[in-house]
């Protein structure tokens, strides 16, 4: 017997859109990793990336729980000796919500060049359109 591992150029990779209107943020964030690594799919393989891309719209009305808005930080380093900068994340989501929905998936992915990769095929946009209608994407209700 032998066991069936598929190869990338064997999967078929689909494209799907995601409103993100009125959505709690983790929530949706594990349902964009588990479609990106392709964990809704029966040819799901840890090493091979077998996940479809994800356009989310409406990053800017994503709803957050309890005092997490004024209370969670995010932080990054400068690089330099004590450069570490932290920012709340109502601070964050009036300068750019799109990076509170990438930090949050990001964090879901592994972390190696096969999450990286993952990460690349997540297209978040501010407002309800988006540029891939080329692609056909299937509306995913969550």
């Amino acid at each position: 017997m032998k066991t069936y591992y598929p190869t990338e150029s064997e999967v078929k990779k689909e494209w799907c859109v995601i409103d993100l209107k009125d959505k709690t943020l983790g929530r949706v964030a594990t349902e964009i990793a588990c479609i990106l690594m392709g964990k809704n799919k029966p040819q799901y393989t840890q090493a091979v990336d077998v996940g479809d891309f994800v356009v989310a719209v409406n990053s800017d009305q994503i709803k957050f729980t309890g005092r997490k808005l004024t209370e969670k930080l995010y932080y990054r380093h400068t690089g330099a000796i004590g450069g570490i900068k932290s920012v709340t994340a109502q601070d964050l989501m009036q300068k750019d919500s799109r990076l509170v929905i990438e930090s949050a998936v990001r964090g879901m992915l592994p972390k190696n060049k096969l999450g990286r990769h993952m990460l690349k095929k997540l297209k978040v946009y501010k407002k309800g359109d988006h540029d891939h209608q080329a692609q056909n994407p299937k509306a995913i209700e969550i």
